[in-house]
Formats: structure tokens, C-alpha cells, sequence
């Protein structure tokens, strides 16, 4: 009789080896297991034309953890 393991859950955190600041798109890339390309373009377009891009970075840089290795 095989005891199957939960599943842990998946978790939002900064990465550490994809990253060009703060590692904060490389973890949403990760999570949403999608291009970091496209999430920086996301973010450049909304910092140059809603200009929310800057703060929800500089927001999750503070909130979201790094990743251990």
C-alpha cells in the first residue's frame, strides 16, 4: 500500500537566481509559470502609463519573500 503525499502549496517568493532587481518578476513568472519577459513588460507598461507599476514593485519587493535555495 503506497501513502500519497499532499501536495505543499504553491508560494509566491522573490527569486533569486531570475532576477535584474529585486527578483520580484522572476517570482511572478515562476508562480504563474509564464515568461519573466512578459511580467517585466507588464510592469514597464504600467509604470509608463497607469504609473502604478513603480509602487506595486517597490510594495512586493517589501512584502514578498526570497526563495531558499
Amino acid at each position: 500500500m503506497e501513502i500519497i503525499q499532499p501536495e505543499t502549496p504553491k508560494r509566491l517568493k522573490r527569486s533569486i537566481v531570475d532576477k535584474m532587481l529585486a527578483g520580484v518578476c522572476g517570482g511572478l513568472a515562476k508562480y504563474f509559470e509564464i515568461d519573466p519577459t512578459l511580467v517585466r513588460l507588464a510592469f514597464a507598461f504600467a509604470a509608463i502609463f497607469a504609473g502604478t507599476g513603480i509602487l506595486i514593485y517597490l510594495v512586493m519587493w517589501v512584502i514578498v519573500p526570497k526563495e531558499n535555495l
